[in-house]
């Protein structure tokens, strides 16, 4: 004779409480966000805390630049509707520091206009130790030291710094960049070609700069 067996089937009583309970709803609901927000901003901590380094020019404020703009960008995840997630969050990050330098009185803030550098910009760019100094192999390693290098960046006027920092080491496209500082692509265009040129003449030799106005 056989025996009839009745399988064991668990009761999942808590399923229609979650979809009744309000409170469970939405502590569901928060869950969700959380793990769509680490999947889809935390990967750019890097990056941001990269943005804001360069930007404010101080390793700590950077820090709390970040801390304030991942917070902020938690807050209003709910509002992301896709897109490019790190030109996103990299706008909060723009928008804490400007927070930041309004609060230390703007002093770390420098404004420029399109056609030309001021006076103090200009000693400020020609503030970077000379190669000539050193013989050309001390030389030669100090520019390729990451420390000489962030030197020389950070020296750059804000609105091409920044624009150096988003295109060239976090590869945003020209239009992310032109949306993220609301300016037009072709001013982005210009910051770039400026940043780049001001970038290679104190990176350069002296005797290589002399060349290449040679060749202008």
């Amino acid at each position: 004779m056989t025996e009839n067996k009745t399988f064991f089937r668990p009761r999942l009583a808590f399923s229609r409480g979650a979809d009744t309970d309000p409170k469970a709803a939405a502590r569901a609901a928060e869950a969700e966000r959380a793990r769509q927000f680490r999947e889809t901003i935390l990967p750019h901590l890097d990056g941001a805390y990269n943005f804001a380094r360069y930007l404010s020019r101080d390793a700590t404020a950077a820090e709390d630049i970040v801390q304030e703009a991942f917070l902020r960008a938690f807050g209003a995840f709910g509002d992301f509707r896709g897109g490019a997630p790190k030109a996103w969050l990299f706008a909060i990050v723009r928008n804490c520091f400007l927070d930041w330098a309004a609060g230390r009185g703007g002093h770390d803030r420098v404004l420029v206009e399109e056609g030309a550098l001021t006076e103090a910009q200009s000693d400020a760019l020609a503030n970077i130790a000379d190669p000539d100094q050193d013989d050309p192999e001390t030389a030669l390693l100090r520019r390729r030291e990451a420390q000489t290098v962030r030197a020389v960046v950070e020296s750059l006027p804000e609105p091409f710094r920044e624009t150096l920092i988003l295109r060239e080491l976090e590869e945003l496209s020209y239009k992310e960049i032109a949306a993220l500082t609301a300016a037009p692509i072709g001013t982005v265009m210009s910051r770039l070609a400026r940043a780049r040129l001001m970038l290679s003449d104190m990176l350069l030799p002296a005797d290589a700069q002399k060349m290449r106005e040679t060749q202008r």
